[in-house]
C-alpha cells in the first residue's frame, strides 16, 4: 500500500497518480523493464515509490532544482534537465540520452516513463519506450576517452545543441554548422572571420551555453557561414569562423564536403573536439585528431547515438 504521509515540501500523491504508478509497476513487470522513469515537475516522496517499485529503477527526470534535490535527499537516481522550453517528447529524448550516458538504462531496454501533459504539475501520462538497435548505448565512458581538454559537461551540452540543429533546422529549414570545443586560442589562430562577430564585445558570462537565450542565439547564427568556437569552459568565444587548418594527411569517407574536411583538419590540427552538423541529413560527426570518432543520426522527436566504426558515403556532400 502506498503510504498517506507526506514530507515536509513534498507533494502527496494524489489517487490518479497512485493509480498511474501501479499501472506502471504491472507494465514494467509486463515488459520486463529495468527502469521507471519519471519527467517530474514536482518533488514527490521518490523514496516510498521507489520502496514500491521494488528491483525496478526508479530514475526521476528533470529541470527543478526542489525536486532534484528531493531526489538527492532520497538517494534515487536521477538526470537534471536543462532549463529551457521544450516538447515533452524534447525532455524525454534528452532524458534517455542522458540515462543512456550514465549507464542507468541500456541499449534494448523498454522505459516506462510517467510525465505531466494535460495538468500543470502532476503526471498524467503514462508510455513505454523501447530503445531499439538504432539507438546504441553511449556511455560515460564514451565521451570521457574524447574530452582531451574538455570537461564531458561542456562536449554533452554542445552535442545536444548540434543534435537540436541538426534535427530541428531552423525556421523550417534544414541547417549545417560546426563547433570546435576546446583550446580556443589556437583555434582562433588558425581561423579568420568570415562575418561580424556577433559575440565580440561581449563579457564571457554572457556568453555561457548553459544561458538558454545564449543556445538560442546560437541556434539562430548556425545559419551563417562559419564554425562556432566554445571553450573548454563552455563559454562561446566567436561564431562565423572560416577554419584555415591545412587538410594535408587527411582521409575521410567518399561523399563528405568542407565541411567535414575542415573540421577533421582543425581537430588534428589543435587537439581540439570539432562537431559538424550536415544540412542534408542532419547527422552530427564528431571529430578527434582528424579522424570521425562518434556518429549520431538525428530522429523524429529524438536523437539516436553510435559509436564509429564504419562511416558509410552519404548520398550528398557537405
Amino acid at each position: 500500500m502506498w503510504s498517506s504521509s507526506v514530507s515536509d515540501n513534498r507533494n502527496s500523491l494524489s489517487p490518479e497518480v497512485t493509480s498511474l504508478l501501479e499501472a506502471s509497476i504491472k507494465l514494467a513487470k509486463a515488459l520486463k523493464s529495468s527502469a521507471i522513469l519519471i519527467l517530474s515537475e514536482v518533488p514527490y516522496d521518490f523514496r516510498e515509490i521507489q520502496n514500491q517499485f521494488k528491483s525496478i529503477r526508479l530514475i526521476v527526470a528533470t529541470d527543478k532544482p526542489k525536486v532534484t534535490e528531493a531526489a538527492k535527499e532520497d538517494d534515487i537516481d536521477f538526470i537534471e534537465l536543462l532549463h529551457e522550453p521544450g516538447t515533452r517528447q524534447n525532455q524525454l529524448g534528452q532524458s534517455l540520452l542522458e540515462g543512456l550516458a550514465d549507464e542507468l538504462i541500456s541499449n534494448g531496454d523498454s522505459v516506462v516513463t510517467l510525465y505531466a501533459v494535460f495538468n500543470r504539475e502532476d503526471v498524467d501520462t503514462i508510455s513505454v519506450i523501447t530503445l531499439g538497435d538504432q539507438l546504441s548505448r553511449l556511455t560515460s565512458r564514451d565521451l570521457q576517452r574524447l574530452e582531451t581538454q574538455v570537461p564531458l559537461e561542456t562536449l554533452r551540452l554542445v552535442v545536444d545543441l548540434a543534435c537540436e540543429i541538426g534535427r530541428e533546422g531552423r525556421e523550417g529549414k534544414s541547417v549545417g554548422t560546426m563547433f570546435v570545443v576546446g583550446n580556443h586560442r589556437k583555434v582562433m589562430q588558425m581561423s579568420h572571420e568570415q562575418v561580424h562577430d556577433p559575440f565580440r564585445g561581449y563579457s564571457r558570462k554572457d556568453c555561457k551555453l548553459r544561458n538558454p537565450r545564449v543556445r538560442e542565439s546560437v541556434k539562430e547564427l548556425a545559419q551563417i557561414d562559419g564554425s562556432f568556437v566554445i571553450a573548454s569552459d563552455g563559454t562561446v568565444v566567436a561564431a562565423g569562423r572560416i577554419l584555415d587548418a591545412p587538410a594535408d594527411g587527411l582521409t575521410l569517407s567518399k561523399g563528405l564536403g568542407s565541411r567535414h574536411w575542415a573540421s577533421a583538419a582543425i581537430s588534428k590540427a589543435t587537439n581540439s573536439i570539432a562537431i559538424a552538423v550536415s544540412e542534408s541529413t542532419g547527422t552530427v560527426r564528431l571529430f578527434q585528431d582528424g579522424v570521425v570518432v562518434l556518429r549520431i543520426e538525428p530522429m523524429d522527436q529524438a536523437m539516436k547515438w553510435r559509436e564509429d566504426l564504419i562511416e558509410p558515403p552519404p548520398s550528398t556532400g557537405d
